[in-house]
């Protein structure tokens, strides 16, 4: 298979190694420095397009690679806001996307964990509920997207709750609030480390998926890569894993 990485930093690097490792080529890459490298014609030679860049140029990244007809699996979070509007470029134009908010296979599993967990609490009214992550000084955004990913589902399961929002100590949420409260903290050097935490009166019941570095969603993101090549249509981190539902 041959690879195009857009975005070329520590991310696109550990990329390329596994890739590599895994038998495949890559014979393009993009950052900063070589933009006009970013042509139809030298997309062209790729069977598929993994993308980490930053929230400011991953919508564009994103749809000119649809544009250009070439399968597009991207890592980059902060601008799921326009996520529609590239779905609606996707099928106009008959290509392919995987976006998710994190590539890593545990991370994935434990999306699922807590969306059953989540479905239980769903007739437990006693507890309230808070999202913590953990992340490096580098990372752009917060909370991070596998933050968001964690509340969108614990508000889709759990009737009483309207909406997120980002806290910090001196405004978190109380157990009546209807909203899911995510602290955000930034730490040298972590890779990633997300915190589910329901609690009650009597007990706390609490999920945490600790990432001991990049690798995983290294991996992840060729695995995704090598699912979605030849293939159409718009897919997520659950079709590349099996899982149901």
């Amino acid at each position: 298979m041959n690879i195009a990485l857009i975005g070329y930093g520590k991310m696109g690097k550990m990329i390329e190694t596994i890739a590599i490792e895994r038998g495949h080529q890559v014979i393009l890459k993009i950052d900063v420095n070589n933009l006009t490298d970013f042509t139809q014609e030298k997309l062209s030679k790729a069977h598929v397009a993994i993308e980490f860049t930053n929230p400011e140029t991953a919508f564009s990244n994103v749809s000119r690679c649809i544009e250009y007809g070439t399968a597009i699996v991207s890592g980059s979070t902060g601008w799921f806001n326009r996520l529609e509007e590239v779905k609606l470029l996707c099928a106009k134009h008959n290509g392919t996307m995987l976006c998710t908010s994190n590539f890593s296979l545990g991370v994935n599993i434990f999306f699922e964990i807590n969306r059953q967990l989540a479905r239980i609490m769903n007739r437990c009214p006693e507890y309230s509920v808070e999202i913590e992550e953990i992340h490096h000084t580098q990372k752009l955004d917060a909370p991070s997207g596998t933050a968001i990913t964690l509340a969108e589902s614990v508000i889709e399961e759990i009737k009483r709750l309207e909406k997120w929002e980002l806290y910090t100590d001196e405004n978190m949420g109380g157990k009546k609030s209807r909203r899911t409260p995510i602290r955000a903290i930034r730490k040298d050097s972590v890779p990633g480390t997300h915190h589910v935490k329901y609690s009650s009166e009597i007990d706390d019941i609490e999920l945490i998926h600790t990432a001991h570095s990049r690798k995983g969603f290294a991996l992840g993101a060729v695995l995704a890569a090598e699912y979605v090549c030849d293939k159409k249509g718009v897919f997520t981190m659950k079709d590349v894993l099996a899982i149901s539902g």
